[in-house]
């Protein structure tokens, strides 16, 4: 399969301090892959600098391929961890932001696409409700919508599961499960939920704060019952520090 995502001896800081260093991976086409890793190790910072949002100290990250609605728009859509969505607006609006901004759309066909987008995500219906009156798990999935919204290759989402009930995360996960099988869009998630991760990924990316990189890189089942590293060994067993290797 082609990489889709090209990350290349990228190292991440600011000023004297550095957080990651010489980081090396791809993202095939059609993966569902995972970057987790404890609290404050740079899950979310690696996401920003991957989109671009942030500049690396050195290396490089490279998003392969033109977004269908047109050259110059992202080839990618991001959800992140709060949903980011207008408070003012309707979900309907915020879902039309990205077509007005990158495409020649009519304003009738913004809309029948932002419908659409809603519906993929399962919220027709509630296309004039404003985010405030809206469930937390509504909210995700329409972050979801708004970055699907010019078919991406590549869709980043920043702890989807965050503060959702085991339901609303359950009916997520399913989601992302649906929009890879049914559209083949390659997903990155940024999160450290582990019943989210076994049932989604195939892959994964672990990152460590003291090592200043990735300490593993495979199939989360596999790190989980075979894995020799013990940082890796007590994540995937939810086992306190204190805890030694592997049995």
């Amino acid at each position: 399969m082609a990489a889709l995502v090209e990350v290349d001896k990228m190292t991440i800081g600011w000023g004297d301090f550095t957080l990651m260093k010489e980081l090396d991976f791809e993202i095939e086409e059609g993966e569902i892959m995972v970057i987790l890793g404890g609290s404050g190790c740079g899950k979310s910072t690696l996401m920003r600098h991957i989109i671009g949002l942030e500049t690396p100290k050195s290396g490089t990250a490279r998003l392969v391929g033109q977004q269908p609605a047109g050259e110059g728009s992202p080839p990618f859509g991001v959800m992140f961890q709060s949903g980011a969505l207008f408070g003012s607006m309707t979900l309907l609006e915020n879902v039309s932001l990205p077509l007005v901004k990158w495409t020649d759309l009519a304003p009738d066909d913004v809309e029948a696409v932002a419908r659409a987008r809603l519906r993929l995500v399962s919220l027709d219906g509630f296309e004039n409700h404003l985010p405030s009156e809206i469930s937390g798990g509504m909210k995700k999935r329409a972050g979801i919508a708004r970055a699907m919204a010019l078919e991406p290759r590549i869709l980043f989402l920043d702890e989807p599961s965050a503060g959702l009930d085991p339901i609303s995360a359950v009916e997520l996960d399913e989601l992302i499960l649906t929009l890879n099988a049914s559209l083949g869009v390659t997903t990155v998630l940024v999160t450290h939920e582990l019943e989210s991760i076994f049932k989604i990924a195939r892959r994964c990316i672990m990152l460590d704060k003291q090592a200043q990189g990735i300490i593993a890189d495979g199939d989360p089942r596999e790190l989980r019952d075979h894995s020799t590293d013990p940082r890796v060994h007590r994540f995937f067993n939810r086992l306190p520090a204190s805890t030694g290797a592997n049995p």
